[in-house]
């Protein structure tokens, strides 16, 4: 199954990827977190990882090369038609027990040109990606809705919103429902995040519904996911686990099935 967290900036999307990864890692499954976010480079520090991996970009003959090397490929993966997870090299790759995290491609420079090459990359990996029975691959999206123009949603089985207490967050996740439809791609709901108070779960479930959009799970606001992103290093284990699990058991319970490219359900 190909999970894709979306959400406006500064909602949480990376924290969330990192506790799902955890979760899933805990149920027994094979995970590949999938860093398809141009800009946001700390993603492998919050999983705990020692370095990020070298970007799918430069496997694909960099930004102004890529589309031959989706084409012809330089006798590298990315010329199959079908990907097998592990047959990524593993330069490619960052590993941690069963944790596998791949980057598509970072903005580094000024004047580098639009991440464009960077989307369709992200959108033809994971169309060819084949992923085992008992694995699945959670893809940290850019912020915003412009994945979705690139077609990345094209190859994803489930999408999921982080929603932060803020009326742009909320606006954003009916987009995104409205988006993940449009792209074949089956929207799970909301998550909730950095939620302080009942009064606040309340008014933005309210305000999700008025949007038709479903609550998946609540994650309140706990400083020790605060202190570890001001921090850069890894989660803390068992914060906010019976939060996540919810959020797990609502991916899990979906009965999409894995092992094929492309969209699976």
């Amino acid at each position: 199954m190909k999970v894709s967290v979306c959400g406006k900036g500064g909602s949480g999307k990376s924290t969330l990827v990192a506790l799902l990864a955890g979760e899933f890692l805990g149920r027994g499954a094979r995970v590949l977190v999938v860093d398809s976010d141009e800009s946001n480079t700390g993603l492998y520090r919050t999983l705990g990882l020692d370095g990020p991996p070298t970007p799918l970009m430069e496997l694909a003959g960099g930004r102004k090369n890529y589309r031959r090397g989706l084409s012809e490929g330089g006798g590298t993966i990315l010329a199959k038609e079908v990907i097998d997870s592990e047959g990524i090299p593993p330069e490619h790759v960052s590993r941690r027990d069963g944790l596998r995290m791949v980057a598509v491609g970072k903005i580094h420079q000024a004047l580098e040109g639009c991440a464009c090459p960077i989307g369709a990359l992200s959108r033809e990996f994971l169309k060819r990606l084949s992923l085992a029975e008992g694995e699945i691959a959670i893809v940290d999206t850019e912020a915003g809705v412009e994945h979705f123009g690139r077609g990345v949603e094209t190859s994803i089985d489930m999408v999921i919103a982080v929603v932060e207490p803020s009326l742009e967050s909320v606006v954003l996740a009916g987009k995104v429902k409205e988006l993940a439809a449009a792209s074949g791609a089956r929207f799970a709901g909301a998550v909730l995040n950095k939620v302080a108070s009942e009064d606040t779960t309340r008014a933005l479930r309210a305000a999700l519904e008025d949007r038709g959009v479903e609550t998946l799970a609540v994650v309140r606001s706990h400083p020790e996911l605060v202190e570890a992103a001001l921090a850069g290093g890894p989660l803390p284990s068992g914060v906010a686990s019976e939060e996540v699990a919810a959020v797990a058991d609502a991916i899990a319970g979906a009965g999409i099935r894995t092992g094929t490219p492309g969209n699976s359900n």
